[in-house]
């Protein structure tokens, strides 16, 4: 199984499931939006397999691009699992990263 995320229309990601849910699980405990929060669990729980960022609001899309670019990868190499593929899935990771620039976010 594969996740997408959508950041804008035509600029996405996608991920192996696994790296996919953890993308999101790192952002559900630091937003401040709940509702975007318990949204984006609900993803998680029901092993849905995409998100549009740009569909959710505006402040919260601010918040998790700036989450992502900030500490995702950093979070990545200290919390994924040690494997064969770890490194792959850091560079994975700082291909969301540089995707919210080509996104354009101002986040």
């Amino acid at each position: 199984m594969a996740g997408l995320i959508v950041l804008k229309p035509g600029i996405d990601w996608m991920a192996t499931g696994g790296l996919f849910n953890w993308a999101l699980e790192f952002l559900i405990s630091r937003l401040s939006d709940r509702q975007t929060a318990d949204h984006l669990q609900e993803i998680v729980d029901n092993e849905l397999d995409s998100v549009w960022i740009h569909d959710l609001p505006p402040e919260a899309q601010v918040e998790i691009v700036r989450h992502w670019r900030q500490r995702l990868v950093a979070a990545g190499e200290q919390e994924l699992p040690e494997s064969e593929h770890k490194a792959d899935a850091i560079r994975h990771l700082q291909e969301l990263v540089d995707a919210t620039y080509s996104a354009a976010y101002d986040g």
